[in-house]
């Protein structure tokens, strides 16, 4: 039986990406750099960030989690429903939210409608909203305070998710994956993007936990090598 042929292009590009790749950490605006002169796929590639954070993740209290927008946008729009009241319904429409109610647009995800991305709603709706939570908790669509899902400001909200505000929250292993934006982005928007997101991860620092907190930052495209970031907590306070 013939072998399979080895696809020689992927091949070609990992070497060379593999030679590219920076033996030790940069400081942000050499990374970024780096990031975008690895030879990439024909897609413009995501550009992600991991934090490798000093948790106890057994722990509650250090539980990470919360929502950013970041100053130059992820280069992506998000599909948003707002459960709120009906005063604020066209209010909500108007900034962005591809539907928005209350108990009827409940009734119509209970029967299966979940072509979106977020929810947000006004505290005053999760009474009505609680029913959902078998349907959007598995999802990890349902709404939430400590997320900024939950506000009174619903239309600001729908504004910031619609233009692709960020949320975060630890895995397992004490790690937080995010978006900084697009390798198309210039290397100056990707930075500061990703200089607002540590400094968003250093204000979320739990106050029980010991030692360092950030004890490593990655960032790399979809499908092109990671490049670590050189930090130290009083460089970027």
């Amino acid at each position: 039986m013939a072998k399979k042929a080895v696809n020689s292009n992927l091949s070609r590009r990992a070497r060379e990406n593999s030679s590219l790749a920076p033996k030790q950490p940069l400081p942000v605006e050499e990374a970024v750099s780096a990031v975008k002169k690895f030879k990439a796929p024909k897609f413009d590639q995501t550009v992600n960030v991991c934090f490798t954070l000093g948790i106890d993740t057994k722990q509650a209290d250090q539980s990470i989690r919360g929502s950013i927008a970041l100053p130059k946008g992820i280069g992506k729009s998000k599909r948003v429903v707002a459960f709120c009241t009906a005063d604020k319904v066209n209010d909500a429409l108007a900034a962005g939210a591809v539907k928005a109610g209350g108990e009827e647009l409940v009734a119509e995800l209970e029967k299966g409608w979940l072509d979106f991305d977020v929810a947000v709603a006004s505290p005053d709706m999760m009474r009505v909203v609680s029913k959902l939570g078998k349907v959007l908790g598995p999802k990890g669509l349902m709404p939430s305070p400590k997320a900024g899902t939950v506000t009174p400001d619903i239309v600001n909200a729908v504004k910031e998710y619609s233009a692709g505000k960020v949320e975060y929250r630890n895995d397992k292993g004490g790690n937080v994956h995010g978006v900084i934006g697009k390798t198309s982005f210039p290397e100056a928007d990707l930075a500061a993007n990703l200089h607002h997101f540590i400094a968003a991860m250093e204000r979320a620092r739990p106050t029980s936990t010991k030692g360092a907190f950030i004890k490593k930052i990655t960032i790399s495209g979809a499908m092109t090598p990671g490049v670590q970031i050189k930090y130290t907590a009083a460089a970027t306070a």
